[in-house]
C-alpha cells in the first residue's frame, strides 16, 4: 500500500513539475515579446500548478534601497499633486459656471416677474421658454459639481497619504511640496464654495428655480382688441 502511494505521489508531482514548465515556457515566449528594458525588470515568481510574474525594479548601483524608496515616494507626490491640480482646476470651473448660471436665471425671473403684465403672448411664452432652459442648466451643472466634488475629494486624500509616505520615507522636500498643494487646492475650493452657498441661498429666497409661471388675465388678451368688435349687432 506504501509502495502504491509512493508511486501516485510521484506520478503527480512528475504531472505537477511539466505543468510548472509548460506555463513557464508561454510566460518566457510572452515576456520575449516585450522590449528589452522590460524585461529586464521583470522577475519570475513560480509555484505548483502555475506561473505568474511581477513587475521590479532593479536596485541601481550605489543607491540604497532607502534612497530608492525616497525616489518612489517622490514620484507617488509628483503623480498625486497632478491628479489633484487638475481635479481642483475643474471643481472650480464648474462652481463658477454654476454660479454664473444661477445668477443668470435669477436677473431673467426677475425681469419676467416684473414686466409680465406688459409682455405680448408671445413675448411671455419666449421668456419662460429661457427661464426653463435655464433651471436646466443650473440643475445640471449642479450635478456636474458633485461629481466633480467627489473626484476632488479623492485627490485630496490621495495627497495627504502621498505627503504622509513621503515624509516617512524621508523625502522631506516632496512631502512640504505636497502639503502646500494641499493648502492651495483646498483655499481655492473653499472660496468657491462660499461664493456657491450665497448663490444658492439668493437663488433659494428669489424663488426663480420653483416658481410657477404666470398666467396671463383673460382681459388681457383681449384689450388690444376695438370695442366695436366686441359688440354683437
Amino acid at each position: 500500500m506504501a509502495a502504491f502511494r509512493r508511486g501516485v505521489f510521484c506520478i503527480g508531482l512528475s504531472y505537477a513539475s511539466n505543468l510548472v514548465r509548460l506555463s513557464g515556457a508561454l510566460v518566457r515566449r510572452q515576456v520575449m515579446k516585450f522590449p528589452t528594458t522590460i524585461r529586464k525588470n521583470w522577475i519570475s515568481l513560480s509555484a505548483i500548478g502555475g506561473l505568474c510574474a511581477v513587475p521590479f525594479s532593479q536596485k541601481q548601483d550605489n543607491l540604497s534601497h532607502e534612497a530608492l524608496v525616497r525616489r518612489a515616494s517622490s514620484l507617488v507626490t509628483d503623480s498625486t499633486n497632478t491628479f489633484l491640480s487638475q481635479t481642483t482646476l475643474a471643481l472650480v470651473d464648474s462652481f463658477t459656471q454654476y454660479v454664473k448660471t444661477i445668477h443668470t436665471l435669477m436677473t431673467i425671473h426677475k425681469h419676467y416677474v416684473a414686466s409680465v403684465s406688459k409682455l405680448t403672448p408671445a413675448e411671455e411664452d419666449s421668456v419662460w421658454q429661457v427661464i426653463v432652459r435655464q433651471r436646466q442648466e443650473v440643475s445640471d451643472l449642479r450635478e456636474d459639481c458633485k461629481r466633480f466634488e467627489s473626484n476632488w475629494m479623492m485627490a485630496i486624500n490621495l495627497s495627504k497619504l502621498a505627503a504622509e509616505t513621503a515624509y516617512n520615507a524621508g523625502a522631506d522636500q516632496a512631502s512640504v511640496t505636497a502639503q502646500t498643494s494641499l493648502q492651495v487646492a483646498q483655499s481655492h475650493v473653499d472660496q468657491i464654495r462660499q461664493l456657491s452657498m450665497e448663490a444658492e441661498k439668493n437663488l433659494k429666497e428669489s424663488n426663480a428655480e420653483d416658481s410657477q409661471r404666470i398666467k396671463l388675465p383673460a382681459a388681457m388678451e383681449e384689450e388690444d382688441i376695438p370695442e366695436a368688435y366686441l359688440r354683437e349687432d
